[in-house]
């Protein structure tokens, strides 16, 4: 099988929506699976909608100080998380699909292997396995979102 049949055999397999084809032949074998299960998958991309800008008066600089102590507090915080990060260039769902409930809350306890998110990428909804144990902490990306490689999607608390 050369890699025109195998190019011919993904497109029928995404065509037919089948959740996955096994192709053998004595010294040759293959399997195709789709992602999800061949559940359909659709989202709708939220409306962006541009205002004018609005002139907003400068908040006083006493009221600046503490947001950057608090700011450089948190970041000192964050050090003690495993970041879960994006292993591809695509975009981020948090839902398997738009009916379904999320894959993980903030709270939630994950464990090495747990679905975590799915990333779109070339119409292929690849799920995004955690490779830490532990409790989420912060969710770092908004629903329906670009998200590039190794962008931080997750912070995990190990202990």
């Amino acid at each position: 099988m050369d890699i025109k049949d195998i190019q011919n055999l993904i497109k029928f397999v995404s065509k037919a929506e089948v959740s996955e084809v096994k192709y053998k032949t004595k010294d040759f074998e293959i399997t195709i699976k789709t992602p999800l299960a061949g559940s359909e998958v659709s989202y709708a991309q939220p409306a962006v909608y541009h205002s004018a800008p609005q002139q907003v008066a400068a908040p006083a600089p006493v009221a600046a100080a503490p947001a950057a102590a608090e700011k450089a507090e948190a970041a000192s915080d964050d050090s003690k998380y495993v970041t879960i990060k994006s292993p591809m260039i695509g975009t981020f769902y948090r839902k398997p699909s738009p009916d379904k409930d999320v894959f993980v809350n903030v709270g939630d306890e994950v464990s090495n292997g747990k679905v975590v998110c799915v990333i779109e990428a070339m119409k292929l909804f690849n799920q995004i396995e955690s490779e830490v144990s532990g409790k989420i902490v912060k969710i770092l990306v908004d629903d329906a979102t670009p998200v590039e490689y190794d962008q931080p999607l997750f912070l995990v608390d190990p202990s």
